[in-house]
Parts: structure tokens; C-alpha cells; sequence
């Protein structure tokens, strides 16, 4: 065939999803347009799907399961998809969300963001919808990254809710995300947040000065044994620790920065004159 792209499915899961596509949609002599008709997609969409120039999102994988009549099935590209998603995020986070869901007391400490679950759907939209105009992400990868967290935010939602306690370094609502409006809705879902009985949010203010005892991001999560695990990432990794004698400093740290911080009060106090 004429312009025909060979396929290197060993090169990346993107590729191995694209590969396995092609091959299917052959073996029943389907052209990509006729393939496309089926799922609702243009054939110049399949074809960018199938050489890796496209990264599937979670419809259309959907869309070719129907089409290929593997709805239900154990080797479904629904599934594959997910894999895929999760292959993309930094090592242990699919894990800590695992563990997340079913935690019964949830520790977070974040600089300059406002931490995922905490964030309202426009604030969440904006960081997405930044990443894409970066170039570090595609629009479909934005969309799945927002209902990702939706998904996350809605596991916490249970009949015996967590207990969550989070401290924000102050830069986390100094810094403008998205303009007044979102912003103001943003700084008002933590006040908010702040009322509920199953929540404790204190700001660690810059004058903390080197008390401040964590310079990243760090996730401490209780589980219904009373186990805890740690998760903490740079910006290119990400690591799960579950072994206590390297989890119970971090604990420890936690709690030393949580004393340094401000009281609730106070905090809401900051965040509302912000």
C-alpha cells in the first residue's frame, strides 16, 4: 500500500494501541474511513490514532470496542487505554490513588498549587488547558486530566468521608491561577473546605522562614489498619514509600509544620483577605 507507515508496536504503549488497532481493523478488511464511519471519528483521525500521532482518550476507546464488538471482553481497548493513561503519570501515583480512595485520614502538604483535591473544576481547567498551550499535553489528554481529578474528588464522597488535613505554603492562593474570577471561586471553595467537620486547613506563611520543613509537594495517607504511606514527587518522578521507618520522619516532619503553621483561623482569615 502506498504511503503505508510501518508500525513499531514495541516502541511505546501509544504505538502498541495504535498497532493493535491496525491490525484489527484489517483482519476485517476495513479501510480506516470505513472503521472511522463506524465510531463516529474521520478516517484522517484513525489513521493519526493508529501511526501514534494521536493518543487515544478513553471514548474513543470506548467507540472501538463497540465497533469491534469487545465490549465486556478481558482484552478490551478500554482497558488497554487505561493502562496506557496510567503508564503516562509519574511511577506510584496510579497506586497512591488506589490507596487514596479508601484512606481514612488524608495529609497534604502543596507549594504554589492549590492540591487536586481541592481545586475547583475551573481552576483545574485552567492548569490543564496551560499544559496544553505548553505543548506538554494534547486537548484530549486536558479533558481526561480534569475528569481524572472529578473522579478522584468523587471517591472521597462516602458515607464515612476521610479525615483531611492540609497545609497550603502561602504561595499556594498569593499566586494568580487563571484570573479574579476563577481565583476568588477558588480562595472561596477553601473557606468553604475549611467549614466542613472531617477537614483541618492551615497556610504556612512565608515568614516560617527555614522552618518550613518540606520544600516539595508530600501526600501522607492513614489507612483503615492504621498503616501509612507516603507519597511525594519532583517534577519529573514520583515515589511511594510504605515502609515505616522511612514514612514515620515524614510524619513527623508534617506534624512539625503544621504546628510552625497558622491556626484554621487565621488561615481562613488570610484567605479571605486574599
Amino acid at each position: 500500500m502506498v504511503n503505508r507507515k510501518e508500525l513499531n508496536p514495541d516502541r511505546s504503549p501509544g504505538a502498541a494501541f495504535g498497532a493493535r488497532l491496525r491490525s484489527l481493523r484489517e483482519a476485517r478488511g476495513w479501510t480506516q474511513e470505513e472503521l472511522g464511519g463506524r465510531m463516529g471519528y474521520s478516517g484522517q483521525h484513525i489513521s493519526a490514532v493508529e501511526t501514534g500521532r494521536k493518543p487515544p482518550t478513553k471514548h474513543f476507546s470506548q467507540d472501538a470496542d463497540i465497533a469491534f464488538g469487545r465490549v465486556g471482553g478481558a482484552d478490551t481497548f478500554e482497558r488497554e487505554w487505561n493502562e496506557l493513561r496510567n503508564g503516562s503519570l509519574l511511577e506510584g501515583f496510579p497506586e497512591y490513588v488506589g490507596y487514596e480512595s479508601r484512606a481514612v485520614e488524608i495529609r497534604l502538604y502543596n507549594v504554589g498549587i492549590v492540591p487536586g483535591l481541592l481545586q475547583t473544576p475551573q481552576y483545574a481547567r485552567v492548569l490543564a488547558d496551560s499544559a496544553v498551550r505548553r505543548g506538554a499535553i494534547t486537548p484530549d489528554q486536558a479533558d481526561e486530566r480534569v475528569s481524572f481529578l472529578a473522579e478522584r474528588q468523587a471517591a472521597l464522597v462516602r458515607q464515612q468521608p476521610p479525615m483531611l488535613f492540609v497545609v497550603l505554603d502561602e504561595s499556594c492562593i498569593r499566586r494568580p491561577v487563571g484570573g479574579a474570577a476563577v481565583m476568588d471561586a477558588q480562595l472561596a471553595h477553601l473557606v468553604a473546605f475549611a467549614e466542613q467537620p472531617n477537614t483541618l486547613l492551615q497556610v504556612a506563611p512565608y515568614d516560617i522562614g527555614e522552618r518550613r520543613s518540606f520544600d516539595l509537594p508530600v501526600n501522607l495517607l492513614t489507612l483503615p489498619d492504621r498503616s501509612v504511606i507516603c507519597y511525594a514527587e519532583s517534577q519529573a518522578q514520583g515515589n511511594l514509600e510504605r515502609d515505616s521507618p522511612s514514612v514515620l520522619p515524614i510524619l513527623t516532619a508534617y506534624h512539625q509544620l503544621q504546628a510552625e503553621s497558622l491556626s484554621q483561623a487565621a488561615s481562613v482569615a488570610m484567605i479571605r483577605q486574599a
